[in-house]
């Protein structure tokens, strides 16, 4: 059959959908109510397991009903969840220096902690060579690599000599293990 041919009455009859004899209905249609009631029989037995009891929300106002829509109610909704700033660079800067000593605690190595001083400081000086219109400026200085690093030490340092001294002092008030208690560990 060509494009400019009109189809027979046999072609439009194939893409009918097939009726069930009984009930008048097509297989989709009768699918779909099947489906229905499957989906309710798994709510109910749901509801009586109690799986529905203590979720959040519940007993509370379904929020945002009746306000207008906003189309980007979702990214905002995203933002709030999952606590997510989004600053220019400068003020992000000035607050990823305000953390890098708690960042760097919680490295190990010297190697890592010029890494990442390193990788701080290509970051300010990116930023300064990108500046912004309508942007706050730019405050941040790199940080000295060396110093960073003996400034590091000497706090991991001072937390493995507190560590130290509160160990000491439970073994100090902690009761004497006899010797037979001592060998069974």
């Amino acid at each position: 059959m060509t494009h400019d041919e009109e189809p027979t009455q046999v072609e439009r009859v194939d893409q009918l959908p097939l009726k069930d004899r009984r009930t008048g209905r097509t297989a989709a249609q009768s699918r779909i109510g099947h489906q229905a009631s499957w989906v309710d029989q798994q709510v109910r037995v749901a509801m009586a397991k109690g799986e529905f009891d203590d979720l959040p929300g519940a007993g509370k106002p379904i929020e945002g009903l009746g306000r207008d829509h906003d189309p980007d109610w979702w990214i905002k909704k995203l933002v709030e969840r999952e606590n997510i700033t989004v600053l220019p660079p400068s003020l992000q800067l000035r607050k990823d220096d305000a953390e890098l000593g708690a960042r760097l605690d919680a490295l190990f190595t010297d190697a890592e902690v010029r890494r990442e001083v390193e990788e701080f400081n290509a970051r300010i000086i990116r930023a300064r060579y990108s500046p912004q219109d309508g942007q706050p400026p730019l405050i941040t200085m790199p940080r000295e690599v060396e110093e960073t690093v003996l400034a590091w030490r000497e706090r991991r340092d001072d937390r493995a000599a507190a560590a130290r001294a509160r160990r000491d002092e439970l073994e100090a008030t902690a009761p004497r293990r006899r010797w037979w208690q001592r060998s069974v560990r």
